[in-house]
């Protein structure tokens, strides 16, 4: 594309999950090219990532997150290039705010006055490299002694989820200001929103995969959907576990916790005629939900109406036991490949794992890194895209 918008995507070990994901395939989701680079390591190499949660502790708790793959090298990056920055944060700007090389980037992007987007702990980067002194802006609440001291007008966060907006620069205190976060990026990058307001439900449940579930709910939400999660048997206001799955050397993925997902809305409650699509999130949920018989019903009643509906990884094994299969044709992880077999459908290899289809009115994918194309194909059945 020839007018594609090109973003930088800073990162470093330990970056907080969330925060580097969900941005990352959502701008790609919408059109945007987007680099992902960390000083001292080249395209292919990986960043580990941090799960940063609030757990009832007087700090946030940590654990091992994602392996993030870049698709830059940094020392090989011209800022020129690009058409805005963004600092995810985590532990990683602690480090990153005392490398030379990258407090220059960040100056010359300041410089020209392109859009900078920097959350949580991302902001200490901005401080190291005074570009903060005189500008409104917020961060993770423990960054403002840092902030206050580099001549920030200090901003107090309402919610965890506010963001604060001074010309160029973009503020948020944690990955709950995602949505917020990115819609204003878009906007500044000279971006809009066409085909908004589409009421959009997730199918959730106890260890789906992380990824397969906040990405593609924070990245609806960012395009101005309301976006309803639900559980057979909880409430609006409970959480769901979720799974960290991973390729790390074993024969078969490998399995971490993940962050808790906050539920908003009540499975009982919903009445699929005020939907206009259903995303299936994957990990192991799907092998108990596919047992629920209202799980089941409510699953028939939205490809029976022909809305939209998007499925990833082991989401299928739920398509596969409501019988919605027969005649299509679809993908997924492909461990599930016997339940789509005897489900009816016909088999699409995804090849590579990050490949998804659209067949009528059903999205499959096979797993998380294929979440661009999965947002994307989905977005254009909603009737929603990105214009810049």
């Amino acid at each position: 594309m020839a007018n594609q918008k090109r973003v930088l995507l800073l990162c470093g070990d330990y970056v907080e999950d969330y925060e580097v994901m969900v941005p990352f395939q959502a701008l790609l989701a919408y059109g945007v090219a987007v680099d992902a680079v960390c000083p001292g390591k080249k395209s292919g190499d990986i960043c580990r990532t941090a799960v940063h949660q609030l757990s009832g502790h007087q700090t946030y708790s940590e654990s091992r997150g994602h392996n993030f793959a870049l698709n830059a090298t940094f020392d090989e990056i011209e800022a020129s290039k690009y058409d805005g920055l963004f600092i995810p944060g985590g532990r990683a700007p602690e480090y990153l705010a005392m490398n030379e090389s990258v407090l220059e980037l960040v100056k010359s992007f300041a410089n020209t006055k392109k859009p900078i987007v920097a959350i949580c702990h991302g902001q200490l980067i901005l401080a190291a490299a005074d570009v903060v002194r005189g500008r409104r802006c917020t961060a993770y609440p423990a960054v403002k002694p840092v902030l206050v001291a580099a001549g920030a007008h200090w901003e107090e966060p309402e919610t965890l989820a506010s963001c604060t907006i001074d010309g160029n620069l973009i503020t948020g205190p944690t990955y709950e200001g995602n949505p917020e976060f990115i819609r204003l990026f878009v906007k500044a990058l000279g971006g809009s929103i066409v085909g908004s307001g589409k009421r959009i439900l997730f199918l959730c449940g106890d260890f789906m995969e992380d990824y397969e579930v906040k990405v593609p709910f924070q990245s609806l939400q960012a395009l101005e959907c309301h976006v309803d999660a639900v559980c057979p048997k909880k409430k609006a206001g409970e959480k769901c576990a979720t799974a960290v799955h991973d390729f790390e050397g074993d024969q078969t993925y490998s399995e971490k916790p993940g962050h808790d997902f906050p539920l908003n809305a009540n499975f009982e409650s919903v009445d699929v005629s005020s939907y206009d699509g259903l995303v299936i999130p994957g990990g192991r949920a799907p092998e108990y939900l596919a047992l629920d018989d209202d799980v089941i019903k409510l699953v028939q009643e939205f490809m029976e109406s022909k809305k939209p509906v998007a499925s990833i990884c082991h989401g299928q094994q739920i398509l596969s036991a409501a019988g919605v299969l027969k005649g299509k044709k679809c993908t997924a992880y492909p461990a599930v490949k016997l339940n789509v077999i005897l489900g009816g459908a016909t088999w699409l290899e995804p090849e590579p794992i990050d490949r998804c289809f659209t067949d009528g009115n059903l999205v499959t994918g096979a797993a998380w890194p294929g979440h661009p194309e999965f947002i994307s194909q989905f977005m254009a059945l909603l009737g929603v895209h990105v214009k810049f």
